[in-house]
């Protein structure tokens, strides 16, 4: 793909405009001031991926079978060590930067108060998306809020149990964890950490089994606080160095230029799975896709660039 002048131009104003817009969902993120102190290293005890896209060293039991997880519960994948006095670990870019790959992670965003917009027929899903990765066989990442999966269950389970894809967590409300964030409404400690949980649980009532102990905050907006918060939880904070910039576009170009001017080795590229918010998201990862790989990358998932 020849990326012109202009459209690299046109593609970083759009995320300028657009990172604001999406109520605190796939922007910048805030943080404190401290980060670097929160990115951890791979727990000692965690497994590390043993193939391309592998969440973990080897396969779960089945659902059901002697000594498995209940469906739905975060499986075994790995997960960085605890930080300074305990605090949740963060992860943004695979430590390793000479191997070339990288992690498409799709945000499925739904708050706990759109039902009676899904109810009018707006579409916070995208099919189409999805059957497009899978297609390519691109393995993605895909960090739900319980709310989309109580919203399509169908879908959450089809998902989260296909090889191709990992479900994380994006919390059940898609409120925010720090405020402010993007006008979202904020919940405290014991809320926030309850969210969490309410979201593991609504992956479990739809039938995935491709969870993993990853949580990204909405927004991105985090704090101590907050992963303090989180600390009993056990997961390891995702968040992303690479800003696609589908929310609210129209020029799927403009989406795609963007992401391939800024994918470097052990990048994560933070997109949506909604439709009504990131039309193009689709149209995109059919120029995306092909153009890295002509690059020399190799998609895999969150677990695997943690892994390494």
């Amino acid at each position: 793909m020849t990326i012109s002048v202009r459209k690299v131009a046109a593609a970083a104003a759009l995320s300028a405009a657009l990172t604001a817009s999406l109520a605190g969902c796939g922007g910048s993120g805030t943080k404190d001031a401290g980060r670097e102190a929160h990115l951890g290293t791979p727990a000692a005890s965690a497994p590390a991926a043993s193939a391309p896209g592998a969440a973990a060293a080897s396969p779960s039991p089945s659902p059901g079978a002697p000594g498995a997880p209940p469906a739905g519960a975060p499986g075994k994948a790995p997960m960085l060590a605890p930080g300074p006095n305990g605090l949740t670990p963060v992860f943004e870019r695979a430590k390793q930067h000479t191997d070339k790959t990288v992690a498409l992670t799709f945000d499925a965003d739904m708050t706990s108060d759109q039902g009676p917009r899904a109810a009018d027929g707006e579409h916070f899903d995208n099919p189409q998306l999805i059957s497009t990765l899978r297609t390519l066989k691109v393995p993605s990442t895909i960090f739900m809020t319980g709310r989309w999966a109580e919203e399509y269950p169908d879908q959450a389970k089809a998902i989260g149990t296909d090889a191709n894809f990992e479900i994380a967590n994006h919390s059940y409300s898609h409120h925010a964890f720090k405020s402010p964030c993007y006008g979202l409404p904020a919940l405290d400690g014991a809320a926030a950490r309850a969210d969490v949980d309410r979201a593991f649980d609504a992956f479990r009532r739809a039938g995935a089994v491709n969870t993993v102990p990853y949580f990204r905050f909405p927004g991105g907006c985090y704090d101590d606080p907050a992963l303090r918060a989180l600390s009993t939880a056990k997961v390891t904070a995702v968040q992303w160095d690479v800003v696609s910039g589908d929310a609210f576009a129209k020029d799927p170009d403009a989406v795609a230029e963007q992401v391939l001017a800024g994918v470097k080795p052990g990048s994560v590229v933070v997109m949506h799975c909604t439709r009504s918010a990131a039309p193009v998201t689709e149209e995109a990862i059919q120029k995306i896709v092909p153009e890295l790989r002509k690059r020399g990358y190799r998609f895999v998932k969150v677990s695997e660039l943690i892994g390494t």
